[in-house]
């Protein structure tokens, strides 16, 4: 038990001996946000994370599409929760006249939220006898990071909802995430915007691995559960292909996604805000992950991402020319169509040898 505790010393530290409650724990996480701004170890904008000791080099790009204000996010965070081996990362993909509001708030609220769950899950599994977390780390580190991403996008929806501030009523995001600790990520996925991994095959050739599901409605579990909630699943006659969510007797609001955080319009009506969470075991065939919105792939496939990113000379700058190349991508494939935002963040792991 002592050993397995100690890799989590960092976080456990700063927030052990609190026992009023949440509010201790969340106030602490939030102090060690600020205090990560504070020393360059947090980027909210375009631009790259690239820490000296770091086992990661992150790049991040955000283009405004042609449909008004920008409405993706992302955050990188490294040293998460002041643990040496662990990083965050999240893509938030926001729509609706409240959009680009509701994605900064999940972006500001989520990786705070999770720091104080995790360590509550933490605690809970260390003092149950039943759970030997020696035994088994990998499984139970799966188990605590699953637990401790429901119980914080429970939070933040219900969070979102009870704003003064945002109308989330007819607005939402969606929501991709990654916790890297160690040689371990996890992976988090509320919505339609796509992780890929980047890895070696045996012939020596690098190849995309998707991480994530991108959750539209007419996936078959998502349109039965839709369906069942007494909400509707069909594409309109002018846009033949794009399935998107609708109330039972109202043309309104149309989503294009099954999962997201927000539209409480419809809510009652099969759209949730629980999100997927998988691990991958990273080695040294993996290079780097892609995490990008809708934007990208909409006009980028998985292959073409991966050697666009590894074929950039300079990693920091990866994000910008995959951003770029979705942008030339939708003025000849999409023409017609109002380009949406197109973001993306590219993380490299350092120990491959491309990085």
């Amino acid at each position: 038990m002592r050993q397995f505790s100690s890799m989590f010393n960092g976080l456990a530290r700063s927030i052990r001996g609190k026992n009023s409650g949440n509010g201790d724990g969340k106030e602490a996480a939030e102090a060690m946000a600020k205090d990560a701004k504070k020393n360059d170890l947090i980027l909210r904008s375009s631009g790259s994370v690239n820490v000296d000791g770091s086992n990661n080099l992150a790049s991040v790009f955000s283009k405004r599409g042609r449909k008004g204000v920008n409405q993706d996010c992302a955050i990188v965070w490294e040293e998460f929760g002041c643990q040496a081996d662990m990083l965050f990362c999240g893509i938030f993909d926001g729509h609706g006249p409240w959009g680009h509001f509701v994605a900064k708030k999940v972006r500001e609220s989520m990786p705070s939220s999770l720091l104080c769950n995790w360590q509550e899950t933490l605690a809970q599994a260390s003092l149950d006898p039943e759970i030997d977390l020696e035994s088994d780390k990998k499984h139970q580190r799966f188990h605590i990071w699953k637990h401790s991403y429901l119980r914080t996008c429970a939070a933040v929806d219900h969070e979102l909802e009870q704003h003064r501030k945002i109308d989330s009523f007819y607005s939402g995001t969606t929501a991709l995430t990654i916790v890297r600790q160690g040689d371990l990520i996890y992976v988090a996925n509320i919505g339609d915007s796509r992780a890929v991994l980047a890895t070696t095959s045996d012939d020596g050739n690098l190849v995309p691995v998707q991480l994530t599901v991108d959750f539209k409605p007419n996936l078959p579990q998502e349109a039965e559960r839709i369906v069942q909630c007494k909400g509707r699943v069909f594409c309109l006659h002018d846009e033949p292909g794009v399935h998107r969510v609708w109330l039972p007797d109202e043309e309104s609001p149309g989503l294009a996604m099954s999962r997201a955080f927000g539209d409480y319009c419809i809510k009652d009506y099969g759209l949730i805000s629980v999100p997927e969470v998988t691990q991958r075991h990273i080695t040294s065939r993996d290079q780097f992950v892609v995490l990008a919105t809708d934007g990208v792939w909409d006009v980028v496939s998985n292959q073409e991402a991966v050697q666009i990113v590894s074929s950039t000379p300079d990693k920091q700058k990866a994000a910008k020319q995959l951003v770029e190349y979705a942008v030339r991508a939708w003025k000849k494939k999409r023409k017609y169509i109002a380009m949406d935002d197109i973001s993306a963040i590219c993380l490299f792991f350092r120990s491959s040898p491309l990085s």
